[in-house]
């Protein structure tokens, strides 16, 4: 989720106080920026084979169900996978299978079947599900524990950069000046074609560079009191936090779906390729909102911060709703920018006080993402059934219950 992978787990591992993991270190971090670049090519996507397979915004809405769908599917089994080969196997699997599903792009491109998409797109997220997975604990063992915050932080701000990028990217290829190549399928090709040769090239670095082995180490404390403690789904705070973290990933891929068919029909005049430089401004915004939210948090509690800025999208989305045209866009980007505490707010005040039912716990709300793939298509059919600022109504939604979480259903019961 745009980085926002969260650990319930400390990780150790045998590293050599004299060596250098610069290189390790950079080849880690390469990989936030990978998975934020396919993420930020996801939404231009959508109204690209709008355009050109000549799909509805229904049907191209199931780009978001391969995509996260894939991540609610694999993440088990690729915790499984690395557990028993080890992380850096996961992290090489991973990357083997963001190139194949890269690579899939060009036949699926030259048949023109949006069916073989969808597959590709699939096999792409499985190898980002393995990275997710790998990245962020080894991101930690990659240098001294106390600097290892400082690292990880500075990793996931090549993820902002890579989803940053991807619409730029995208609008620049996939909707350029040149009617020819934007109204077929070749910019698409050439530019997975390319990702998928520089995933290869990663993938051979990681096979060829010594990385220290870790393995994760359980933070739970009195695993002998399982016996009696309280069952996990009996923590009214976790069961919301579920509810909560599916409605917002559910808003958060939906807002972006459809970002930029709204650009170009309530935007008088603006064109696709406008719609997805104002995306990236977008995901700029996202990016910035994490670093003022937690500031703030520093003085504002996270889940009076969360209740805040989720009735400030509720706001803002009943100004979408309207279709004002610019005034209407400009609120729309501003919701970026208050969506962006809210998963790993969410995720922590869901997990807070679970004790020996904490990394269970982190799973089950790790696998609410799947809001991600399922209500984005509820969106479509309202689109084009209705209108796509009437379709911001289910976003709307969303961000209630998130506020309601946020106002009471956080509290521990």
């Amino acid at each position: 989720m745009a980085g926002a992978t969260v650990s319930t787990s400390s990780v150790t591992a045998v590293t050599d106080s004299k060596k250098s993991y610069l290189f390790p270190f950079i080849l880690v971090t390469s990989l936030f920026f990978l998975w934020g670049l396919a993420y930020g090519l996801l939404d231009v996507l959508n109204k690209h084979f709008q355009e050109v397979l000549n799909i509805t915004k229904t049907r191209s809405t199931l780009l978001q169900l391969a995509y996260f769908g894939a991540y609610f599917l694999m993440a088990l089994p690729a915790s499984i996978f690395m557990s028993k080969y080890g992380y850096k196997k996961g992290i090489i699997l991973g990357l083997l299978l963001y190139a194949i599903g890269a690579f899939l792009f060009y036949p699926s491109a030259h048949y023109a079947n949006f069916e073989a998409f969808l597959l590709s797109l699939f096999v792409l997220a499985s190898g980002l599900t393995c990275l997710e997975t790998a990245a962020n604990p080894y991101v930690t063992v990659l240098g001294s524990a106390e600097t290892s915050e400082f690292r990880l932080n500075l990793s996931q701000c090549f993820n902002g950069v890579g989803s940053f990028l991807g619409p730029v990217i995208g609008g620049a290829l996939f909707f350029s000046g040149d009617k020819e190549a934007a109204g077929n399928l070749s910019s698409v090709q050439s530019t997975y074609i390319v990702i998928g040769a520089v995933v290869l090239l990663i993938a051979f670095f990681f096979y060829r560079t010594s990385l220290p082995e870790i393995k994760e180490v359980s933070t739970e404390e009195g695993a002998g009191s399982i016996q009696t403690a309280k069952p996990l789904f009996a923590h009214s705070h976790f069961v919301w936090g579920v509810i909560a973290q599916f409605f917002y990933v559910a808003a958060q891929v939906g807002v972006g779906a459809l970002f930029i068919n709204y650009v170009t029909e309530y935007w008088q005049g603006a064109t696709s390729e406008k719609g997805a430089y104002l995306l990236a401004v977008s995901l700029v915004l996202f990016t910035a909102g994490r670093f003022v939210g937690t500031a703030i948090m520093r003085t504002v509690a996270p889940n009076k911060l969360l209740a805040a800025y989720a009735l400030i999208n509720l706001v803002l989305c009943m100004v979408v709703m309207a279709g004002k045209g610019a005034i209407s866009v400009y609120a729309l980007m501003a919701v970026f920018f208050f969506m962006s505490i809210m998963f790993p707010t969410i995720f922590a005040l869901g997990v807070k006080d679970l004790g020996v039912h904490t990394k269970k716990g982190g799973a089950f709300i790790i696998m609410s993402i799947v809001g991600g793939a399922v209500v984005p298509y509820v969106m479509g059919i309202i689109a084009d059934s209705q209108s796509t600022a009437g379709a911001y109504a289910v976003p709307l939604v969303c961000f209630a219950i998130v506020f309601y979480y946020g106002w009471k259903g956080y509290k521990r019961a």
